[in-house]
């Protein structure tokens, strides 16, 4: 059985659902037999440059920065709840085009979940960049990556074109936001949701033949388990 998950690497949701999908899966009686593969998506394909996670929340949501701050607060709270440790004051947002390709890399080197845990944890805790070819050579060669042939796909453009398709593909499915789980391509997840969702989603998907189901998270963008477009 194949999960894939759609994410992007500065949804703080995603990394949340990451840990509870895992927990769920390591609980799964059959989960040697299940395959995982993280799938690209991105928040904002069309930003340039860097902003502050702050003043970035804040002109989407139409917030001050005081209250932009806070929701950075309690969501580092949030995250504490699953064992992560958020320490976003002070971090940058970007395009994150550059560290999707490198999990593309990961996948075809064999070490993609190593590769998306190393550049999670470089934004959210050590507030590492991801969006500059140094800083991702670096985090590449810390999650088991060739350095020389991280630095080869980075300024070739390797894998532009698979992470452009993965997000098309997302919208194909019904994913607004991240992250989504697609559950042998017959039953789909919507957020961060609790790991009792993703046992009883995962015990359902390996029973039966439905086709694609979405369980949805509902309520605001980045509010109820989802960053959304």
């Amino acid at each position: 059985m194949r999960v894939e998950i759609w994410s992007d690497l500065v949804c703080p949701w995603c990394y949340i659902g990451k840990r509870r999908f895992e927990s769920a899966l390591a609980s799964f009686e059959h989960r040697d037999q299940v395959e995982v593969v993280h799938r690209s998506f991105q928040l904002d394909p069309t930003q340039s440059g860097v902003e502050d996670r702050d003043e970035m929340l804040a002109a989407k949501f139409g917030l001050t920065r005081e209250r932009a701050a806070r929701m950075n607060e309690e969501m580092a709270a949030r995250a504490a709840q699953d064992g992560l440790e958020y320490n976003l004051s002070g971090t940058v947002v970007g395009n994150t085009a550059d560290a999707h390709r490198l999990i593309h890399l990961g996948a075809a080197e064999g070490v993609q979940d190593a590769v998306v845990e190393t550049l999670y944890k470089a934004h959210f805790t050590d507030r590492r960049s991801l969006f500059d070819h140094g800083s991702l050579v670096e985090l590449a060669v810390e999650a088991g990556l060739d350095g020389d042939r991280a630095r080869e796909v980075l300024e070739s453009g390797k894998y532009g074109a698979e992470v452009a398709a993965e997000h098309r593909e997302a919208q194909r499915l019904g994913a607004t936001g991240v992250p989504f789980f697609v559950v042998d391509r017959r039953y789909g997840v919507s957020g961060a949701q609790p790991a009792q969702a993703f046992t009883e989603v995962l015990s359902r998907a390996w029973a039966d033949s439905k086709p694609l189901v979405v369980t949805d998270g509902g309520g605001e963008a980045c509010a109820d388990g989802t960053c959304a477009t």
